[in-house]
Parts: C-alpha cells; structure tokens; sequence
C-alpha cells in the first residue's frame, strides 16, 4: 500500500474534494480536477489488466480526453484511441508517457487517490 502523503492529502482536501458532501459532489470534484487540468491528448501505457479492457501489460495507447461526466459517476475513465478503435477505460489503469508537469502531477493525485483505497 501506498504511504501517506501529507502534500497530496493536502491538494486532495483543498483542491479536488473541498465542500463535497457525499459521493456525487467527489466524484464531479475529481472530474472537473482532472478535466481542467489534464493537457489532453497524451500518450500513456497499460500499467495492469483490468476487467473487460483489451489492453495488455505495457500497451501504448493514445489518451484523446476524459470521458463524459455520466460515464464517470463511479470511477475516473478517459477515452482512448487504440489500434482503429475509440473506447474508455479507467484512468488508474494507464501510466502517462512524457506528459507536461501539470498532467503529471494531476495524474499522480488520482494514483494516489486509488492507491489509497478512498473511493468516492
């Protein structure tokens, strides 16, 4: 598991969940972070396997944007192109590759985030 950071806790707190009351209002917290601060598109590689994605370990990938703010109700998912097709994934699934300073660290909160284990 991953240790406490105090700096991040921090952002997370003031920045990304501040006044979010229930579920709803830290899931848009978090969609709206990642949405502004994020410089789409980037490319990115499979870090893990996960469920119904086709990506393999290592799997580069285009990430184009995040995905509608429905579709990320339960979790934080980006629309990726891969080979001829479009699709989303989540985004805890993919490790950015040569991204500006601000996506990085944007991409390290939400890591961090699921890392953690807090959920929404």
């Amino acid at each position: 598991m991953t240790e406490r950071n105090e700096e991040i806790e921090k952002r997370i707190d003031y920045d990304i969940v501040v006044d979010a009351y229930n579920e709803e209002e830290r899931a848009m917290g978090w969609y709206y972070y990642i949405a502004d601060n994020c410089n789409f598109p980037f490319q990115a590689k499979c870090r893990e396997k996960q469920g119904a994605s086709p990506l393999s370990l290592g799997e580069k990938v285009e990430v184009i944007d995040i995905a509608s703010g429905e579709d990320c109700e339960n979790r934080i998912l980006v629309e990726i192109k891969w080979k001829d097709c479009e699709f989303s994934v989540p985004l805890e699934q993919l490790e950015a590759i040569d991204v500006d300073d601000d996506t990085l660290l944007v991409l390290g909160d939400w890591a961090y985030w699921c890392e953690m284990g807090y959920g929404y």
